[in-house]
């Protein structure tokens, strides 16, 4: 058996449709395109959503709430996530979350959140924590430093 042997499966290979080639093809009289209109017109075509002249969809239907184009997301960090990763007296910022696998993108940044609980003491340089996990670290002997 040699390569120039081999060929595809019946059925794997299709043969492409060629339109304007009279009615014996099987394509003939307009080709696929229906019966005149503008989509049978060279060049015409029609916009993503556009129903004919009717309302579109997108139009009719009413719109609710409020769109922030600025809002900014923040990954959550646990304390307990903390106290598995890292250890006594380590010094934890974003470029050391991100290094221990916690988490994989940022974002617009970290916030520490208090869930769970810390026994031992580290030093955390974050732009982002919330009040209950800053005391919760202090209480433990460390400290928080909030870098812009």
């Amino acid at each position: 058996m040699d390569l120039s042997s081999l060929k595809a499966p019946c059925g794997a290979t299709k043969k492409r449709k060629r339109v304007g080639r009279g009615d014996a093809s099987g394509h003939g009289g307009t080709s696929g395109k229906g019966h005149k209109g503008q989509n049978a017109r060279s060049g015409g075509y029609t916009r993503d959503g556009f129903e004919g002249g009717q309302m579109p969809m997108s139009r009719r239907l009413p719109k609710r709430g409020f769109r922030n184009p600025f809002r900014e997301s923040y990954v959550a960090v646990n304390l307990m996530d903390l106290c598995r990763k890292f250890e006594k007296g380590s010094v934890i910022d974003e470029a050391a979350i991100l290094a221990s696998g916690l988490v994989k993108k940022k974002g617009d940044g970290i916030k520490i959140l208090a869930k769970g609980n810390i026994d031992f003491p580290v030093t955390v340089k974050i732009a982002k924590i919330s009040t209950a996990a800053k005391t919760k670290i202090t209480a433990a002997g460390g400290s928080v430093e909030e870098v812009m």
